[in-house]
């Protein structure tokens, strides 16, 4: 049976999380949860996770991992809190994020060794993990950012910001460790997954005023995809994705939550 897949919308920083849970023993992840941060107080608040902590309370779930698809430039990681509220539970990233805190650790005098030990456990591309009788699988997808990885959860797809729903397209490249070359090449790899893989986008905007929505298919990113569907080659990809991410501001919550979320969330 697949897993189960619940989504949590927050809507200050556009980002969605979600509860996966093996229907089977119970067991589940949270991926990419969010805090609330006021950036006119420095303050943060666990408000955005009451409906998730309802959820994991009313259906009985054992909260076994907390998965961050990568260190996030636009909210404030919930990881390091709900590690204190469920100790038994992992919290995990890719490998990737000892050249992110090598590389933002100093600019932001943030007090972290560059070995990812903020962390439970660092994933390697095409690491195995289990969640209950589900299989799980980590994809390394650089370019957005160096420590961008995916989950792959039984049928069910989690890209982190490296894919947007299709009308969306795909991530920026722009900060240090992105690279829209490399972008292209790991998007690739998740094209290559079975048609009928579902998959669930980390943010969505609802460009051109549409419904905010957060579910679509690896048919569907690949036949309508507006920066990487089929027939794309990567030099119009690249080229389009820098144009464009020479017009994007910097995220307004960017500097309080890189410091944090090096920490996992700290």
């Amino acid at each position: 049976m697949p897993a189960h897949v619940q989504s949590f919308f927050h809507p200050d920083s556009n980002t969605f999380s979600y509860v996966v849970h093996d229907v089977a023993t119970q067991q589940a992840a949270l991926i990419d949860p969010v805090l609330d941060y006021d950036p006119e107080t420095g303050t943060v608040s666990e408000t955005a996770l009451t409906p998730v902590l309802g959820h994991l309370q009313a259906e009985g779930l054992e909260l076994r991992w907390v998965l961050e698809t990568h260190a996030h430039a636009d909210h404030v990681s919930a990881g390091r809190w709900l590690k204190q509220r469920f100790p038994e539970a992992a919290l995990a990233i890719g490998e990737g994020i000892r050249a992110v805190q090598a590389t933002f650790a100093p600019r932001y005098g943030v007090d972290v060794a560059a070995d990812g030990e903020a962390f439970d456990h660092l994933f390697v591309d095409g690491e195995t993990f289990a969640l209950g009788t589900v299989q799980c699988r980590v994809l390394a997808v650089p370019g957005h950012t160096s420590d961008s990885i995916a989950y792959l959860i039984g049928d069910a797809l989690f890209p982190g910001d490296s894919l947007f729903m299709p009308d969306a397209g795909t991530a920026r490249c722009d900060f240090p460790g992105g690279d829209a070359h490399q972008l292209y090449r790991s998007i690739q790899t998740l094209l290559a997954l079975p048609d009928s893989t579902r998959v669930y986008v980390c943010h969505d905007y609802g460009p051109g005023g549409r419904a905010i929505s957060n579910e679509t298919t690896i048919a569907e990113q690949r036949a309508h995809n507006i920066h990487v569907r089929v027939g794309t080659d990567e030099a119009t990809f690249v080229a389009s994705r820098q144009a464009r991410d020479a017009t994007l501001p910097e995220p307004k919550l960017m500097h309080p939550a890189i410091k944090a979320n090096l920490q996992g969330g700290a």
